[in-house]
């Protein structure tokens, strides 16, 4: 294992690294590669490959319950033989390997490239490497970082540097690129990594490291470029119909016919639609939506326990499928007395599989996905292929306002930021500021509570909370509880239907965070603890270096591991 992850380092005998059986000709393994325009792109096309930009995932996260199932994550177990922990590493470090030879060897194309070619090419492989490195440390801490193609006894000396000497060195990537990489492709060429890509994953990168200047900086030169805003609408951004979105800023195509598509559908899908309705958002995410006067639900008079969808944020019955409405033709309804429900294609009533009473692996909180499901993924045998949306235009405001916040900088940029966001949920001009609860305050922790919320509401499902909990230092709280979930049929038929309690019993509490206290229900006996998750603060801020690496290559283990 020493040879082959040295190797990717060293960007030498590429093929031989790793695991993925990878295109050759994208490797640029031997000395003649790369030697024209043709050659470069087709080695920057292996840049893009999906394995290659692995997503945080939603389970690692307050945001999720999978029945009574934990991750490496929220179980605690993180270590350095998780599979993830493995995997990411050594795919990273492939990808920069590969970056790192586009960049060293594009020289032997200079007689047949413009300096602008030149300059281009160079820059996305510098963005790549960029983002690559970006990852490793945000989630590593202190990393090996090369540029150079390496033989593999140079590899070997190598040694971890600290993240203050690396970032520097991110940051200069990301702004050769941003300076070299066009604005816009035009209608004929491949939508590639664009300038606006790489300020607005820098200002990701810098927010992550809690450099909040070079954040703020870095997004509000994405917003100038004027070239993204957001989709009109909130809830079919997420569907395979939305293709190449405006809101877009950086991405990958997913393809049914090339089998690049998004997987693990049945899980999502509700077991009326022929799913398994296991994979679900947690209570702890619901009860953060806000009501529609802009306050949490344990603070507005327009909310109702029993009717919870009723007056929230419009993102919420976007997000969450709301009771009593059609979701792939048939009327979702958890209640354990709904032992019927209607379908719409036979204009009948069926057995309802989607409450407990009747199947008793329906969603055990009685929650299911709403966001990006859609009918497409029965019709396809299900597979389905929305884009993979690895930054949008939404995340820069929001990246904007949040940096600014952490300054204490708070002027009206900051709530035409937030606001703007928040407009489009209620599909409204950020004008309209009385058909929304526009953001009006100008403190720096009721603001910053206020964005967290709104980070919570709009990404939901995204793979982007876990980061937001570990950065933000809250995943020791958040993930330190456990997940609750409907009682069994016939208690929650005794204690909660027949009382006139159903859905939720009380309102919970909601603290700055967004998080709800969902323990005085349970101490009640009125719900049920799913799952216990648990996160260890001593060392789960970062991940563990893999083990093979710091036992063959001599590799600083993180603290704790």
């Amino acid at each position: 294992m020493k040879q082959k992850i040295w190797i990717c380092i060293g960007v030498v005998l590429l093929s031989a690294c790793g695991k993925l059986d990878l295109n050759p000709l994208s490797d640029g393994s031997s000395e003649t590669w790369n030697s024209n325009a043709e050659e470069i792109e087709m080695s920057l096309n292996g840049l893009y490959k999906d394995a290659f930009w692995p997503g945080d995932q939603d389970d690692w996260s307050d945001d999720f319950v999978y029945r009574d199932v934990s991750t490496a994550i929220t179980g605690a177990t993180l270590n350095g033989e998780t599979d993830f922990v493995k995997t990411w590493w050594v795919n990273t470090y492939k990808a920069i390997a590969r970056a790192n030879n586009v960049i060293f060897s594009i020289g032997r194309a200079a007689d047949k490239l413009s300096a602008a070619q030149i300059s281009r090419y160079t820059a996305e492989a510098k963005f790549v490497r960029a983002c690559m490195n970006a990852r490793l440390v945000s989630h590593y801490g202190n990393i090996i970082y090369t540029e150079t193609a390496l033989d593999i006894e140079e590899a070997m000396k190598l040694k971890q540097e600290d993240k203050t000497v690396t970032m520097p060195k991110i940051y200069a990537d990301f702004d050769e690129a941003a300076l070299n990489l066009p604005k816009t492709y035009g209608a004929s060429e491949l939508k590639r990594a664009a300038s606006g890509a790489a300020l607005a994953m820098k200002a990701r990168f810098a927010l992550q490291m809690g450099d909040f200047a070079t954040a703020a900086a870095a997004a509000k030169a994405c917003m100038d470029q004027n070239v993204y805003k957001l989709h009109a609408d909130f809830s079919s951004l997420f569907l395979s119909k939305t293709k190449n979105s405006v809101e877009t800023i950086f991405g990958l195509p997913r393809s049914v016919a090339l089998k690049v598509t998004l997987g693990d559908l049945q899980n999502y899908v509700p077991r009326n639609a022929g799913g398994w309705g296991a994979k679900n958002p947690s209570w702890d995410l619901f009860c953060a939506f806000l009501c529609k006067d802009g306050l949490p639900i344990d603070e507005s008079p327009m909310y109702d326990p029993h009717k919870p969808f009723q007056n929230r944020d419009p993102r919420c019955a976007a997000t969450i499928q709301e009771f009593q409405k059609p979701l792939l033709g048939y009327i979702y309804q958890p209640h354990p007395d709904s032992v019927k429900v209607w379908k719409e294609s036979d204009q009948k009533y069926v057995e309802n599989k989607d409450t407990r009473s009747v199947a008793i692996f329906a969603s055990y909180n009685g929650l299911v996905w709403k966001k990006g499901v859609d009918g497409d993924w029965l019709l396809n045998s299900w597979t389905a292929e929305p884009d993979k949306i690895i930054i949008r235009y939404a995340d820069v405001l929001l990246i904007y306002a949040e940096a600014k916040i952490e300054q204490n900088q708070i002027d009206q940029s900051v709530l035409d930021a937030i606001n703007t966001v928040r407009a489009r949920a209620y599909g409204v001009p950020v004008t309209s500021t009385t058909e929304y609860p526009a953001v009006t305050e100008t403190g720096q922790t009721a603001l910053r509570s206020i964005l967290r919320v709104e980070r919570r509401m709009e990404f939901a499902l995204e793979g982007v909370r876990y980061m937001d909990i570990i950065r933000w230092k809250i995943a020791e709280k958040v993930l330190n509880t456990p997940n609750y979930g409907l009682l069994d049929p016939a208690d929650l038929r005794t204690k909660v239907v027949q009382p006139g309690l159903w859905f939720f019993p009380q309102t919970p509490d909601v603290d700055e965070n967004g998080s709800a206290n969902l323990k005085p229900m349970y101490e009640a006996g009125l719900i049920k603890q799913i799952a216990l998750r648990k996160f260890d603060q001593t060392r789960q801020y970062l991940w563990p270096i893999p083990t093979s690496e710091v036992l063959s290559s001599g590799l600083t283990q993180n603290p704790n591991y």
